[in-house]
């Protein structure tokens, strides 16, 4: 039997952190107000897969309130996502992200995104899509104030 999850998760740009977007370090002027490393790319991620689970959210299973997570590589917190769904008899079928940002351009690390995605995840790279979106202008986002994901996630039992 096949699951899908869905994830979101959105974080404001902030002075004086880097920005880290599935894995990648991107050079920018800002970083993402965040606990952890703000890597909303692979937060909607993790969202989506413990959802196709039925294992909640994110905050259950890393609170931002705990020092432990503090500044935490998120793809730490993936692949520890990816060893609990296996741990439940799950394997990850596939999953399609969507970052929106109206900048920067994101497309020359989309690649190198999707390649770390399906890393931590322990799946082939055809099994991980990462896009990048603007709102031409419009919300939080199209006005430069912070970055969105969406992520939907296929599971099925081992």
């Amino acid at each position: 039997m096949n699951r899908v999850g869905h994830g979101y998760d959105a974080h404001r740009f902030c002075a004086g952190a880097r920005l880290v977007l599935g894995g990648v370090a991107i050079e920018f002027d800002r970083g993402l107000a965040a606990h952890s490393d703000g890597d909303v790319l692979v937060h909607a991620l993790c969202d989506a897969l413990l959802g196709a689970a039925g294992l909640g959210d994110i905050g259950r299973h890393f609170p931002d309130s705990s020092p432990e997570f503090a500044g935490i590589d998120s793809r730490v917190l993936l692949r520890r996502v990816a060893a609990l769904l296996r741990e439940k008899g799950f394997t990850v079928v596939n999953a399609d992200v969507t970052v929106v940002a109206q900048a920067p351009r994101l497309a020359p690390h989309v690649d190198r995104m999707r390649m770390n995605l399906a890393a931590d995840l322990g799946v082939g790279a055809d099994a991980m899509n990462v896009k990048a979106t603007t709102t031409e202008g419009m919300g939080f986002a199209g006005r430069g104030e912070g970055i969105a994901a969406h992520a939907v996630a296929l599971i099925g039992e081992r």
